[in-house]
């Protein structure tokens, strides 16, 4: 069995996640959880995310805070974010993960679809940031982790809008880090390759999918959901304390 890494300066660490019910959100959830840091989420499956809370705690780690929110709603997002905050104190760690990458062809996008798509997978993040930069400006600094994916580098077919939100969250991150970088609040970028969460295996892993898959990585193994927590953690944590504005691709050698 493998044996990973714990980092202490998470200890007690108000985290924040977006998209936190399930995939590779529920296991970034459960690894904050692990490492004893005091953990917030939102998402729009309530059910899950309740069992998630629920699983945890019966395994004796400090229970997560789950609050039904939708992202793409800025003003109640905020709104949330800010009550999550006064429980648990100001978040110096946050995990910006929500998305969908719902796929569509040139033909069914309208602007309508696309303001929304956006808003879904690029727009949360910023607003996210907005909200906690000044918590973490009065605790002397902090980590913001920010999700792009492969998907545009690979150029995967008829998801066109969600590459365009997922290339731009690198040239946002990079940008913040710039402009937050004086107050110790530290953005990174996590690119996950092809991760098997339940959802894609439902939808999209067949044996021909996954035998060219296989050609195309170095590692000839899939990628699971902890595999990229367990950069997350890295990166959230003091380890990484002198790093920002990168952008750290997990997928197996895919790139």
């Amino acid at each position: 069995m493998p044996l990973f890494a714990s980092y202490p300066s998470l200890k007690d660490r108000a985290v924040f996640v977006s998209g936190g019910g399930s995939g590779i959100g529920a296991s970034i959830v459960e690894h904050f959880a692990e490492q004893g840091a005091r953990v917030a989420f939102v998402d729009l499956d309530e059910a899950s995310s309740k069992a998630l809370a629920q699983k945890i705690a019966a395994a004796g780690r400090p229970a997560p805070q789950f609050a039904h929110c939708d992202v793409r709603d800025v003003a109640a997002y905020q709104t949330t974010i800010a009550n999550l905050a006064e429980r648990l104190g100001p978040f110096t760690v946050l995990v910006n993960n929500a998305a969908r990458d719902d796929r569509h062809t040139i033909d069914q996008v309208t602007a309508d679809y696309w303001d929304e798509r956006i808003a879904v997978n690029l727009r949360h993040h910023y607003f996210a940031i907005q909200s906690v930069a000044p918590g973490m400006k009065k605790a002397g600094g902090g980590s913001i982790v920010n999700f792009s994916s492969v998907s545009y580098h690979a150029m995967t077919p008829k998801l066109s809008v969600y590459q365009a939100a997922k290339a731009a969250v690198v040239g946002m991150t990079r940008g913040l880090a710039r402009d937050l970088g004086g107050d110790k609040i530290r953005l990174n970028i996590v690119t996950p390759g092809w991760i098997m969460t339940q959802r894609q295996i439902d939808l999209w892993l067949t044996p021909e999918g996954e035998a060219d898959l296989m050609k195309v990585q170095c590692l000839k193994e899939k990628v699971y959901p902890p595999d990229i927590a367990r950069m997350v953690l890295w990166l959230a944590s003091d380890d990484s304390r002198l790093v920002t504005g990168q952008n750290f691709v997990v997928d197996g050698g895919r790139m």
